[in-house]
């Protein structure tokens, strides 16, 4: 009888701090699954070792000895196939939050939280998903209507308008962090239907992937804030 092979989520982890690097890797190396491929202290050792390992996740501290890495997230997620960025700060400055979700990162921990939510952060960044805490997604979401943004209300509202009311409920159950699976359960539906839906309502919104559509969601009241 054959065995099954499960491939494990390989996880980069950079941050200038070696000693956080060495517990956050005993941490998720604890869990079935997931595996730290590697370590990176700097921008460009990042950027390397991305290239080098292909890694699922890098988790991104946003201050590397003072030298700020936001703009290295645009530059990590074109370095390997289908890679998230999950950041794990101690920086509490929203703009920064909001910066980081503008690039492309796809969820957002502060050090200071339990373990137990960079884990469930993690499961959630490598299903695809969006990982931002409630306490600070209204303040990012505030940020990007104060940048300037906020999509104007008649086009949006004419867009918004051309969805179909099942495409609506898809857009609903992605707002609430279901995974396509769950939105098919949920409509009784096939998991193709819902990537059907889901690439119409990419195209009628002009948003390109799912992190966009969850902001978006939440900016035009298309699903609730979490909690």
């Amino acid at each position: 009888m054959s065995s099954t092979n499960v491939q494990s989520t390989r996880i980069l982890l950079v941050d200038d701090h070696k000693i956080v690097c060495a517990g956050v890797r005993m941490l998720l190396e604890s869990q079935s699954g997931l595996e730290v491929v590697g370590e990176a202290y700097c921008r460009a050792a990042a950027l390397a070792m991305t290239v080098q390992e292909q890694p699922d996740i890098v988790v991104l501290d946003l201050d590397l000895g003072g030298d700020m890495a936001l703009d290295c997230i645009p530059a990590l997620l074109a370095a390997a196939n289908g890679v998230r960025v999950l950041v794990l700060t101690g920086m509490r400055d929203p703009d920064l939050h909001r910066q980081a979700v503008s690039l492309g990162a796809m969820g957002l921990v502060l050090k200071e939280k339990a373990a137990e939510v960079l884990l469930q952060a993690v499961e959630k960044v490598n299903a695809g998903e969006v990982w931002i805490e409630r306490s600070m997604m209204a303040v990012v979401l505030n940020g990007l209507t104060r940048a300037g943004q906020a999509p104007e209300a008649d086009p949006e509202a004419v867009k918004i308008a051309r969805l179909t009311a099942r495409e609506r409920e898809v857009v609903t159950l992605v707002g609430e962090g279901l995974r396509n699976k769950q939105i098919a359960d949920r409509l009784y539906i096939c998991e193709t239907t819902v990537r059907h839906h889901l690439n119409a309502i990419f195209t009628k919104l002009k948003v390109p992937d799912r992190l966009a559509l969850v902001m978006y969601a939440y900016q035009h009241e298309l699903a609730k804030l979490p909690g």
